[in-house]
């Protein structure tokens, strides 16, 4: 591909997810946008990989530009992998997911869990270009931790660090997190083809 300007939509109507991904991508030469504010897509996988692809395929072919799109979530290994795709689904708002989670893990010494980010890379007229994923281990704290981030980085504490993503610069954040690690993955594949 050239290494003129191209436009990529970020699949996602989360604020916190796009402005990451803007950052992330800030060395490409992409005009970065947010998915249509009235675009809605039914995540229908049964893994955030299925459901990172339904994502970026339809708001390239909506759009009729590159769409980028990630599916991530938390799974917690006593809940059976609980919530899993459901994550963004599992209540209302953050504060109700963290609290149910919370609730759910109550009396619960096994408090081990990991976060997964699958990244989806579309084109409108040749479907999937890309595809990686990247995970981050961790567990639940008792209760949630720091101002930072978004969803339930409060209650994720990092393996080996001691704080929680909402306790981390967003540098390191970047670093160690799923979505970090996921596109660390894509970045060498993305300069092979835009840089």
């Amino acid at each position: 591909m050239t290494s003129k300007e191209s436009v990529l939509i970020i699949a996602s109507s989360n604020y916190g997810k796009v402005k990451e991904f803007r950052d992330l991508l800030k060395d490409f030469p992409f005009t970065v946008r947010e998915q249509p504010d009235s675009f809605f897509i039914e995540e229908t996988g049964v893994s955030f990989k299925e459901n990172a692809r339904i994502k970026a395929l339809a708001v390239a072919e909506a759009t009729g530009e590159l769409s980028l799109a990630d599916d991530s979530g938390l799974s917690v290994v006593a809940l059976a992998g609980a919530p899993g795709v459901y994550s963004a689904r599992y209540a209302k708002n953050d504060n109700q997911r963290i609290n149910r989670l919370l609730r759910e893990l109550d009396h619960v010494t096994n408090r081990r869990a990991y976060f997964s980010a699958a990244l989806c890379l579309a084109s409108p007229l040749k479907g999937v270009l890309l595809e990686v994923e990247g995970r981050c281990e961790g567990v639940i704290t008792q209760s949630p931790r720091g101002n930072g981030g978004f969803g339930y980085d409060p209650v994720f504490e990092v393996l080996d660090t001691g704080s929680t993503f909402a306790e981390m610069e967003p540098s390191q954040k970047k670093a160690v997190g799923h979505r970090g690690r996921a596109f660390a993955l894509l970045r060498p594949r993305l300069q092979k083809l835009f840089l």
